[in-house]
């Protein structure tokens, strides 16, 4: 059950409360995640090994897959969840590639020529969460857009399994990537590896994808203190729904308990202006719970979870706003009108016949995305997100006498003469 709220009844220290996730108020995760940061950036690989006993109880020879063992895994796969990877990653890399587009120059003024050019980060690393769950879908997610950016190297981390590989699924995209090696390590220790380099992973420029709360803290931890960025925090799994009484109850359990199985520490929140569909939701997630196979899971988080009930959608969409979801429904007929008032959120997904399920998979659109209210200042995952965008300029003699006093007045004035000696004897030789 939904623990529900009234809107009209929360103060702002209750809203606040409420759209606070994620903590960690006693630094439990970022001391665990200190020691892994520390055991891995001076052990390298017997590090790897001795976590990977420690928290996947493996014994590790290899700490990866070459390309022939990843061709035998794939291969253990159906033709049809063959298939079905394959159109993903037709439909991820359909929309994708539309990112990549070239700039045009710009002449500022007569001579001053101003243009971007872009190009590949170098060496990306790409997390592919294990755990309770192992997401071929991620790895897609990450490995399109690098593919379409023209990185050189990527290099991928995952948790080993049981039997100290990979499913074949993860295989399989690896094939339809054409990647041809894969690091068995998880949790911050992958971040770790993947940060400072180990005997057996190379050191990367920047880090991407989802995990559990260790994975955003070691993720975070080493960006503020190393040269390797990351894409964002993305941690454990959200999604709030906004609905009016338009909407179906059973398709709105059916989108918070999605959310749920991936974690008890995900959140799934409704925020509808009928407290009889909220009630409606309560009874339909009983229900689908019990069919559930990840049942204990999905129900630990929406123990976790709430409803709010507000007197109009406009109040509904606002409160979305300050949540900042990693992903958003809107069930309305609506929906359209509400478009324009969605400032925060990872991705939308809108009508009654839009699942988020559909972004997690298929639709084409990229499912790693900014978690714990950084949707406020964080996208999503694209193209973009694995290039830089380098200026350009150049001046013709024209451009430097048309810009040239500009420039030497501006120095001036903020006390930098060298800055204005660096034109002036440029003006100076062109003059002569």
């Amino acid at each position: 059950m939904l623990k529900t709220y009234q809107y009209e009844q929360l103060s702002a220290q209750d809203i606040d409360r409420l759209t606070l996730r994620n903590t960690d108020p006693n630094n439990a995760i970022q001391d665990t995640v200190e020691q892994i940061i520390a055991q891995v950036e001076q052990n390298g690989d017997d590090a790897l090994r001795q976590l990977a006993l420690k928290y996947d109880q493996i014994s590790l020879d290899a700490l990866y897959l070459d390309e022939a063992e990843i061709e035998a895994l794939a291969a253990t796969i159906s033709r049809q969840q063959q298939r079905a990877l394959e159109i993903a990653f037709q439909n991820i890399h359909k929309f994708h590639a539309t990112q990549l587009k070239k700039e045009r120059t710009i002449e500022t003024m007569p001579g001053v020529t101003c243009w971007r050019e872009v190009r590949p980060i170098e060496k990306v690393g790409l997390y592919i969460p294990g755990g309770s769950a192992v997401l071929p879908s991620t790895l897609l997610m990450l490995g399109v857009p690098a593919r379409i950016a023209g990185c050189k190297e990527i290099v991928v981390c995952s948790p080993p399994q049981k039997d100290g590989k990979v499913n074949g699924f993860i295989a399989y995209c690896l094939k339809l990537l054409q990647i041809k090696k894969i690091y068995l390590t998880g949790g911050a220790q992958a971040v770790a590896a993947m940060a400072f380099g180990t005997e057996s992973i190379p050191r990367v420029d920047k880090i991407f994808g989802p995990g559990n709360q260790f994975v955003t803290k070691a993720k975070s931890l080493i960006q503020s203190r190393t040269q390797v960025s990351i894409d964002m925090p993305a941690g454990p799994s959200e999604v709030l729904v906004i609905a009016d009484e338009s909407a179906n109850a059973d398709y709105i359990a059916a989108d918070l308990l999605a959310q749920a199985e991936h974690g008890a520490d995900s959140q799934a929140v409704l925020v509808s202006t009928s407290s009889s569909l909220i009630e409606a939701v309560n009874q339909a997630l009983q229900q689908q719970l019990r069919e559930l196979p990840r049942a204990a899971i999905a129900q630990k988080a929406i123990e976790n979870s709430y409803a709010i009930c507000t007197t109009d959608i406009t109040t509904a969409l606002a409160f979305s706003n300050k949540y900042a979801p990693e992903h958003l429904i809107i069930q309305s007929d609506e929906w359209k009108r509400l478009v324009y008032g969605v400032q925060n959120a990872g991705s939308v997904f809108l009508g009654h016949l839009t699942p988020e399920s559909v972004g997690d998979y298929a639709s084409g659109t990229n499912h790693t995305l900014p978690t714990s209210g950084y949707a406020r200042s964080y996208s999503g995952v694209s193209v973009d997100s694995f290039v830089k965008k380098i200026t350009f300029q150049q001046l013709s003699q024209d451009g430097l006498r048309q810009i040239g006093s500009t420039v030497e007045i501006l120095a001036e004035l903020e006390g930098l003469q060298a800055h204005k000696n660096a034109v002036s004897i440029r003006l100076k030789d062109l003059e002569s």
